[in-house]
């Protein structure tokens, strides 16, 4: 991972692969509980990875804090949701708090929807 100063999360970076957004899309089926935005729009997805040849993802993730009460489930959601993909079949799932997350990392598009400024 980068430093804070250099840091965009995945989410605000254009791919034209059509696996990665494909795994996109099936991550956005994964919702905080506590927040009704999914994960990958919250910026929570650092990183997505595929390696086609080995069928295989990495997703690197972050949550919106280390005391998160869903710190468990939301790795396994995500590593689920990945391997859902054709083509995926096995997925690791890294959680870092480097950089940690902050509402600055939600795009502009998902403020506006929740209402932030």
């Amino acid at each position: 991972m980068t430093n804070n100063e250099d840091f965009l999360p995945h989410v605000k970076r254009e791919t034209h692969d059509p696996v990665v957004k494909e795994v996109a899309d099936k991550i956005r089926d994964v919702y905080d509980p506590e927040i009704p935005v999914n994960i990958y729009d919250l910026g929570l997805i650092y990183e997505i990875n595929i390696d086609m040849d080995k069928a295989h993802a990495d997703i690197v993730m972050t949550l919106t804090s280390p005391f998160c009460p869903a710190a468990e489930e939301l790795p396994m959601w995500t590593h689920e949701a990945t391997c859902s993909v054709s083509g995926i079949h096995t997925c690791n799932v890294e959680v870092t708090f480097t950089p940690p997350w902050t509402p600055e990392m939600i795009p502009e598009h998902t403020k506006f929807a929740l209402g932030i400024e």
